[in-house]
C-alpha cells in the first residue's frame, strides 16, 4: 500500500514540475511576441489640423514620402473629430489661420511646442458664388443688394473675415443684413452650400474654390481689397519623432511645396 502511495506522489510531482516548466517557457517569450505594438512605434509622422489646408499638405506629404521613405499621415477636419486621437499620437499640428492655432494652444497648452511654430503660406479671401454666377456678383458692394443670400462661417479660421473686408469700405451693415445663414465650420458650410441652392454667396478663402470647382465660381477681389491669413504649423510636445517631423515641416517650406500650395489657392 505504501508503495502505491509513494508512486502516486512521485507521478504527481513529475506532472506538476512539467506543467510549471511549460508555463515558464510560455511566460518567457520575447517582449515582441507578448506586447502589443504601440501606435507610435510604426515610424509614421502623424499630422492633424482643420480641413482648409488639407489638400496641399496631403499632396506635399505624398511627395515627401516618395523622396524620403518616411510615411506621413494627414488627418483633417473639425477639431472635435480628431483631438482625442491627436492627444495620443500627434507629431505635428497645423492651423487654418494664425489665430486658429493660437486658440488651439489656449485650449490645449500641453500639446504644442510653441518654439517650433512656423508660418507656411498665406491665402486670400474671396467670394464664392454659384456656377455661372446667376446673381452677377462681382464685388463686395454687390453683396449688399436686395435678394442676395450670404453664407457665413463664424469660426474655423474665418472668424470676422467678412467684417474686416466690409469694414474698410463701410459695408458692414449692408452685408450683415444679407447674411442668411451662419455656421461654425467650413465642413458645415460645404454641406449647406450643396444642399441649399438658395444661398448665393460665401465670403471665404479663395482656396475653397479649388476644392469645390464643381459647385462654385470664384469672384476675386481687387488686390488692394484682399485680406490674407496665414497657415501656421508646429511640432507637438508629445512627439517622439522630432527629427523626422521637423524634416517634414522643413520640406513644406521648400519651393517645391510652395508650388503645391499655390496650385490649391495659396499665395
Amino acid at each position: 500500500m505504501k508503495k502505491v502511495v509513494f508512486l502516486s506522489a512521485l507521478l504527481l510531482s513529475i506532472i506538476t514540475t512539467a506543467g510549471v516548466s511549460a508555463y515558464a517557457k510560455v511566460d518567457n517569450k520575447p517582449a515582441s511576441q507578448t506586447t502589443p505594438i504601440s501606435s507610435k512605434s510604426d515610424h509614421v509622422i502623424r499630422v492633424y489640423g482643420p480641413g482648409g489646408p488639407l489638400e496641399p499638405i496631403k499632396e506635399a506629404a505624398e511627395h515627401f514620402s516618395a523622396k524620403t521613405g518616411i510615411k506621413v499621415e494627414v488627418t483633417a477636419g473639425p477639431e472635435g473629430k480628431w483631438i482625442g486621437q491627436a492627444k495620443k499620437d500627434a507629431d505635428i499640428i497645423f492651423g487654418g489661420s494664425e489665430y486658429m492655432l493660437q486658440d488651439f494652444i489656449f485650449n490645449h497648452p500641453e500639446m504644442i511646442d510653441t518654439k517650433s511654430r512656423t508660418e507656411l503660406y498665406t491665402r486670400a479671401a474671396g467670394i464664392l458664388v454659384r456656377k455661372g454666377n446667376p446673381k452677377k456678383i462681382e464685388s463686395l458692394e454687390d453683396l449688399t443688394k436686395n435678394g442676395v443670400k450670404i453664407l457665413d462661417v463664424n469660426g474655423a479660421g474665418q472668424l470676422g473675415l467678412w467684417e474686416d473686408l466690409a469694414g474698410r469700405k463701410g459695408l458692414i451693415g449692408g452685408i450683415s443684413q444679407n447674411i442668411n445663414l451662419s455656421v461654425k465650420s467650413s465642413s458645415e458650410a460645404i454641406e449647406q452650400w450643396k444642399s441649399n441652392s438658395s444661398l448665393d454667396a460665401w465670403i471665404t478663402y479663395e482656396s475653397w474654390h479649388y476644392r469645390l470647382q464643381d459647385v462654385t465660381d470664384l469672384v476675386e477681389l481687387p488686390e488692394v481689397e484682399k485680406l490674407y491669413r496665414g497657415t501656421p504649423i508646429s511640432l507637438t510636445k508629445i512627439t517622439d519623432q522630432k527629427k523626422e517631423a521637423q524634416q517634414f515641416i522643413d520640406y513644406l517650406r521648400t519651393e517645391e511645396s510652395h508650388q503645391i500650395f499655390q496650385k490649391w489657392g495659396w499665395k
